[in-house]
């Protein structure tokens, strides 16, 4: 395996002090690109060397290409009383939990009103828009949180402030960010405005609009070159939801088929291209749609565990992660951050099965709701 240097001093410099006395700097780089995620943060502290090895723009590409990113699961919650923000960051691995700094953002905003979306193998988190609910006014609020840096770093604004909407990647290589409907300056209706970020330009574009009034976000995802919105549902239906499908490629809306949006009656996840549903309602059991059929059916195999496992819930899903061949994880986050992890796999009839097992929170967890979750590779 070559060695990967990941800085060189400047010319004329005096020599540098080791990183790790004792030990060429070639290995002692190696050694700090085998330090676990959580721990990067304290190790910035031990010398400015390290710090300075620890945020070189090539640690994170380094990693990347000795496959030693891990999935880490990160957690938008708040306090249900006061509403007060925070981040968390779970080790699937060691279920330990790691807190994230402070993000940006006012102290009245109202945490389910943001959007986020993230690029989980450049380990990137985004968080959008959000509501103040002292002015009770939309933002236009962008901020991105780097897991290589452990730090959260402003962006350009959004054009149009909006709150409830829906966000995700789209593009080759999650090229772009696009941002969709949601309530808009006048919190009484909705918008049909729709944008889109490059952030290689750090800049916003205005993209074809949905048509019509525009949705309040239900859940939205991005699966096979397109974002899917929903509107949500009642149990029992009392009317036919709307839903909509945003081709990025062609920058165009249709509207989505009847079987996908009346079965739509949960959280997302995609999986290998694949797009299963929590339900919640009855037993949450796990379902997956058949583009084909514009049907869904049952996952096989354990029910969810909604006895441990209750709403409200935020959902993500790792793109890799599982040891068996041909299996992915599902992560769904529960009241007070109790987390259900569910294995899914493909049987030998193309049928998919899932097992679903538990992961405790601490109990200074017990008054903390989920907004939203990502996996991201750091």
């Amino acid at each position: 395996m070559p060695i990967l240097r990941l800085h060189e001093p400047a010319a004329n410099s005096p020599p540098p002090k080791p990183l790790i006395p004792g030990l060429p700097d070639d290995i002692a780089e190696l050694c700090l690109l085998h330090l676990p995620y959580p721990y990067q943060a304290l190790a910035r502290s031990v010398s400015s060397s390290w710090n300075r090895v620890l945020q070189d723009p090539t640690f994170l590409l380094s990693k990347t290409s000795l496959s030693l990113s891990l999935p880490y699961l990160f957690v938008f919650a708040f306090h249900k009383s006061t509403s007060r923000i925070q981040w968390q960051a779970l080790d699937p691995r060691s279920g330990r939990w790691f807190v994230l700094p402070p993000m940006p953002c006012p102290k009245s905003a109202c945490p389910p009103a943001f959007a986020c979306a993230s690029m989980p193998r450049q380990g990137k988190l985004f968080v959008l828009g959000g509501m103040r609910t002292d002015t009770e006014s939309p933002m236009r609020t962008a901020v991105v949180y780097h897991a290589s840096t452990n730090q959260w770093s402003p962006l350009s604004p959004m054009r149009t402030p909006r709150a409830f909407f829906a966000a995700g990647v789209v593009g080759e290589g999650g090229g772009s960010i696009v941002v969709a409907g949601g309530s808009g300056p006048d919190l009484s209706s909705s918008t049909a405005a729709v944008e889109r970020y490059d952030p290689r330009e750090d800049a916003w574009r205005e993209a074809a609009g949905m048509g019509g009034n525009g949705m309040v976000r239900y859940d939205s995802v991005v699966v096979g070159g397109r974002m899917y919105v929903t509107e949500g549902w009642t149990w029992p239906f009392m009317f036919t939801p709307r839903g909509a499908a945003y081709d990025a490629e062609g920058d165009t809306w249709r509207e989505m088929g009847r079987g996908m949006r009346e079965g739509w009656t949960g959280l997302s996840v995609v999986v290998g291209e694949r797009l299963f549903v929590i339900s919640e309602h009855g037993d949450h059991q796990l379902k997956v749609f058949d583009p084909e059929e514009d049907t869904w059916r049952y996952v096989g195999g354990d029910r969810f565990p909604c006895e441990e496992v209750h709403k409200p819930f935020a959902a993500s899903a790792a793109e890799e992660g599982a040891e068996e061949e041909e299996a992915a994880v599902i992560y769904v986050v529960g009241s007070g951050l109790r987390v259900g992890v569910g294995t899914v796999r493909v049987c030998k009839d193309g049928e998919f099965w899932v097992e679903w097992r538990v992961l405790a929170a601490p109990k200074a967890f017990q008054d903390l709701s989920p907004c939203n979750c990502q996996v991201l590779y750091a």
